[in-house]
């Protein structure tokens, strides 16, 4: 093989390696193990791979078709699998987030995704906030017992 030849094949090789190497584990650097915060730069594949790598749950629920807070919690139980004696109001959610999983035995970690939270009359700013005050509470819940858990979040 000619020296020519080897550079060309040397420099395509380097033009297809990334410059940075992204791992899972990057895409959660800087973020603080107990949070809720707007999804923002996150994309929701990018979050689940995250949590896969961690051996962490990942639970998402997208909530664009909800018009209440009935609507929400109901999607939040069906796709995040609450048990059937899930209360279907705030502080029940907060329950089934928090002691019975607890006490189900030792847990990794949470990656939390609630997409497309509803913005209109029959769900206001107040109901937004009362269900991020939910995980809040739930990050802090976990915090105490040294156990991750990040929610990631976006208005419709």
């Amino acid at each position: 093989m000619k020296r020519d030849e080897f550079l060309t094949i040397e420099r395509d090789a380097e033009m297809d390696t990334p410059l940075r190497k992204e791992t899972t584990e990057n895409a959660l650097k800087g973020v603080r193990t107990n949070i809720v915060q707007s999804i923002r730069a996150f994309r929701v594949s990018d979050l689940q791979d995250a949590a896969r790598s961690l051996g962490q749950h990942f639970l998402y629920a997208n909530l664009a078709n909800a018009q209440s807070k009935q609507d929400v919690l109901d999607l939040i139980a069906g796709q995040f699998i609450l048990p059937a004696h899930f209360g279907k109001n705030f502080d029940a959610l907060y329950d089934c987030m928090t002691d019975p999983v607890h006490k189900s035995g030792p847990q990794p970690g949470f990656i939390v995704v609630l997409e497309q939270i509803p913005a209109n009359a029959k769900f206001d700013k107040e109901a937004r906030e009362q269900l991020l005050d939910i995980f809040r509470d739930t990050a802090d819940y976990w915090a105490d017992r040294k156990i991750p858990f990040r929610c990631f979040y976006s208005f419709l």
